[in-house]
């Protein structure tokens, strides 16, 4: 008998150590989210302490590439360990649709006509545009304001450009120039131009899409194809450099964030999505960040160009994602018959 009860009080102090021990596990997953996120580290450096002030749930973040990132979702399907995927193009979350849950922020509502959800799952929160980025010591008298400007033959080897095949914003300036000088992907014109401005990039292709924007802050380039954020990066910073929307056009791609399907944190997750549409954190992006915020109401650094002085033009990301393989193979084809 004497047995017995130690053996009941036992068993009993037993099942309140872990019901004490699964209500702290259920409190810490109701402050708790799990972050994944190809972002650079000035952004989550920027949003991720504010969420976690506002909300007072603390974030597990995990920083990585995009397509890193993808294979862990997918390998985590059965038992997710993330909430959040933040960060990425929009067309790799249409891509991989199977890993997201469905959900529209309320806040979906005061984004910019055209960049409000379409799909369910992916929350677009800013956009990033192809630009020229300009040396302004070394430009001299040389218009540059256009691509059809590019072609000028003042500027033959001083054009900073990367690989399409292996630098996504080179693929982006690519199909952006395709579109704006040619209307569509495979218009004779559109390509012809391509042919035109590798004659003059002269043999010279840059070692990555970093390599562009700084080479030309640098002063060992004049013009640079690249992409905005950087580029109004150094303007904030005071670099003797200035940044040119072609006036043919500049595709603006959003970069998106997204609910990781069976997520253990979906509420906190779901106001992590509120959040970064919220006006506190899209002022952020554009007022302390190089980022184009996608809300209409956020405010705009002196640094940042308004919308309304840009020439804007729509991809067709359908298309491209569809032909990507293509369109490089044409690009690869030509630059090897010009050199």
């Amino acid at each position: 008998m004497k047995k017995l009860s130690i053996l009941l009080l036992a068993f009993t102090m037993l099942a309140a150590t872990l019901s004490a021990c699964g209500g702290g596990s259920k409190a810490s997953k109701e402050n708790k989210l799990v972050v994944y996120s190809p972002n650079s580290e000035e952004i989550v450096k920027t949003i991720i302490p504010m969420f976690e002030k506002q909300t007072g749930i603390t974030v597990e973040l995990v920083t990585a590439g995009t397509g890193e990132i993808i294979k862990r979702i997918q390998s985590e399907k059965s038992n997710p360990y993330a909430d959040v995927m933040f960060g990425g193009s929009m067309a790799g979350y249409l891509a991989n649709a199977d890993l997201y849950e469905p959900y529209v922020s309320p806040n979906d509502e005061f984004l910019m006509e055209g960049h409000r959800s379409r799909d369910g799952f992916a929350t677009a929160y800013i956009a990033d545009g192809s630009v020229l980025l300009v040396n302004t010591n070394l430009v001299g008298d040389i218009k540059i304001d256009s691509y059809a400007d590019l072609l000028n033959p003042a500027l033959k080897g001083k054009i900073a450009s990367a690989d399409p095949a292996s630098s996504s914003s080179a693929f982006a300036q690519l199909t952006n120039m395709l579109k704006a000088m040619g209307g569509d992907y495979e218009s004779e014109a559109g390509w012809n131009y391509v042919g035109e401005l590798i004659k003059n990039l002269d043999g010279k292709i840059a070692s990555g899409s970093g390599a562009v924007h700084k080479s030309v802050a640098d002063g060992e380039y004049v013009v640079g194809l690249t992409y905005e954020d950087p580029s109004s990066t150094y303007v904030r910073n005071g670099a003797p450099v200035k940044v040119v929307y072609p006036k043919e056009g500049a595709v603006f791609l959003d970069a998106a964030s997204g609910i990781i399907k069976g997520a253990p944190h979906l509420d906190n997750a779901k106001k992590f999505i509120d959040f970064i549409l919220s006006k506190e954190a899209q002022d952020a992006f554009g007022s302390q960040l190089t980022n184009r915020p996608l809300r209409k109401d956020a405010q705009l650094g002196d640094y940042m160009t308004p919308y309304s002085d840009i020439n804007m033009i729509d991809e067709d990301t359908k298309y491209v994602s569809e032909h990507k393989s293509k369109i490089v193979e044409t690009y690869t084809d030509l630059f090897a018959s010009l050199q």
